[in-house]
């Protein structure tokens, strides 16, 4: 299979990034320093956080949402939206819902954290409960077809992508010097549309992204150069644990990545317990990727270079978090 890369360009991203300025948080950019992260990354010129954690909806999640339902002409609007979700892009689908005056009708499955769902039903969403993945899908394509509503894709497709290119474009503003950017893939909507900003304004910025090893449907893709679909997926990422990759961010992060590297779930404990500690920041599995591949995969081809880590989301509930973080310590003593 031959996959072109799609044009985002770069006045379409600052469109977007107009058009989502008055819901959206322009997420803040912080050093990471401290006890563990200091010697753990030493050798790395600079090191800083993109807290994308502090967006609406506790994920970058709600650009590429927002986006998608901001585009909806009336009609489309009157009849509402509907998705199928783990538990973060129903939280930002039902908040984009909200934000443009629609309804939702969201499909997530059985497995979401509670918190998520809580989140979800706040913006007012009805949520329904699917078996698993593949069943909140059909779920919410059946909503579609049989109620009109318009299915909004977690993860694959331009407006999604423009969407999170927008944080592409706050980070160079925010860092223009950056060398290298470090990024974790779930579906790739997030690092597809990132990178295509970051490589628009910094061609010479190298980009990095990471999997839970139990989870890597983009590197497969990146090595056989088509689509992947995986049998089975186990991390405790569950944000980051889409079982396929699709076409069009699959040609994105392929123009735009040096690569793909993954990371085991101690690794991410690890990096999760490290920023803890050294950034006060609670965050989900996913939003400690990045840093687990700066201190593991990536520390070599890391060395000498300013480097900044997307935090991407932090919907966690008390009890996870604090489990996560005594397995993470148990690695750092």
């Amino acid at each position: 299979m031959t996959l072109t890369p799609p044009l985002l360009p770069l006045s379409e991203m600052r469109a977007t990034a107009e058009r989502l300025a008055p819901y959206i948080v322009r997420t803040p950019l912080a050093p990471l320093q401290g006890r563990y992260s200091d010697a753990l990354l030493a050798g790395l010129a600079s090191v800083h956080m993109k807290l994308e954690l502090l967006q609406r909806t506790g994920t970058f999640k709600a650009r590429g949402a927002l986006n998608a339902v901001l585009a909806l002409d009336a009609a489309a609007r009157q009849r509402g939206i509907t998705a199928a979700s783990a538990g973060n892009h129903a939280i930002a689908a039902a908040f984009a819902a909200k934000a443009a005056g629609t309804s939702a009708k969201i499909m997530v499955q059985a497995s979401a954290n509670p918190v998520r769902l809580a989140l979800t039903r706040s913006y007012g969403a009805e949520v329904i409960i699917a078996a698993d993945g593949p069943a909140a899908f059909a779920g919410a394509e059946r909503l579609a077809r049989e109620e009109g509503r318009s299915m909004i894709h977690p993860f694959d497709g331009p407006l999604t992508s423009l969407g999170t290119a927008t944080l592409g474009l706050e980070l160079i503003e925010q860092l223009p010097e950056v060398d290298a950017v470090v990024v974790s893939i779930g579906g790739g909507g997030l690092a597809s549309g990132m990178a295509a900003a970051v490589k628009a304004l910094r061609p010479n910025c190298r980009i990095y992204g990471v999997e839970p090893e139990g989870a890597n449907a983009m590197q497969r893709s990146f090595e056989t150069g088509e689509p992947t679909r995986l049998t089975q997926v186990n991390t405790i990422a569950d944000s980051l644990g889409p079982p396929m990759s699709l076409a069009y961010s699959l040609a994105l992060c392929r123009a735009h990545l040096e690569k793909v590297v993954t990371v085991s779930d101690d690794e991410i404990c690890r990096a999760l317990a490290v920023q803890f500690h050294d950034a006060k920041l609670a965050v989900e599995p996913a939003g400690a990727a990045a840093l687990a591949a700066a201190i593991g995969p990536l520390r070599g081809e890391l060395q000498g270079l300013r480097v900044a880590l997307i935090i991407c989301g932090a919907n966690i509930d008390r009890d996870g978090f604090c489990k996560f973080l005594a397995r993470g310590e148990a690695l750092l003593s």
